[in-house]
């Protein structure tokens, strides 16, 4: 995908573009909540010789969550590692049919996973399983990150496929 440098990544359409603004402000979110946590876990560790007990297993789904949500933002801002010195080698036509036949082997990659991950938040759902931690979260609630973050990251693929189709000045 190309970048516009003065508009950012290049869009396919507003739903897009809303759900990058959405899955952008939840990073976000996340990582103030983390940098937050973290540090006051030090603090009171340093100053006080306490620990609040929950903050290793709340940082560690956070960064499960970035994880999924900042791959999705960087592949829609073309800012994956890609092999440019062969890629750039192509002609257009066959570089555009490259960047679809991944996309879409991406694509179905990430549906299957979103699926199978999608049944697991459901079984730990159904059998009321409970993480052995201070906290003792149900599983599903982390667990369903994985199979968001999956979908997400197709979301993105499905407009990186629509925007090889838009003409370019090769």
């Amino acid at each position: 995908m190309q970048l516009d440098a003065t508009k950012g990544p290049v869009s396919a359409g507003p739903l897009f573009d809303a759900v990058a603004r959405a899955v952008s402000f939840a990073t976000g979110a996340v990582l103030v909540a983390l940098v937050t946590l973290v540090c006051l876990e030090a603090f009171l560790r340093g100053a006080f010789n306490y620990s609040l007990g929950f903050a290793e297993e709340l940082t560690g789904y956070g960064v499960v969550f970035m994880t999924f949500f900042g791959a999705a933002l960087a592949l829609r801002s073309a800012s994956m590692f890609q092999v440019h010195f062969l890629l750039d080698s192509w002609p257009g036509g066959t570089r555009r049919w490259l960047i679809r036949a991944f996309a879409l082997v991406a694509l179905l990659i990430c549906v299957i996973l979103a699926w199978k991950t999608k049944d697991l938040t459901l079984s730990s759902f159904n059998r009321g399983k409970f993480a052995p931690t201070v906290l003792r979260t149900p599983l599903w609630i982390p667990q369903i990150i994985l199979p968001v973050g999956f979908t997400v990251l197709a979301f993105f693929l499905v407009e990186q496929i629509l925007l090889t189709f838009r003409k370019s000045e090769d």
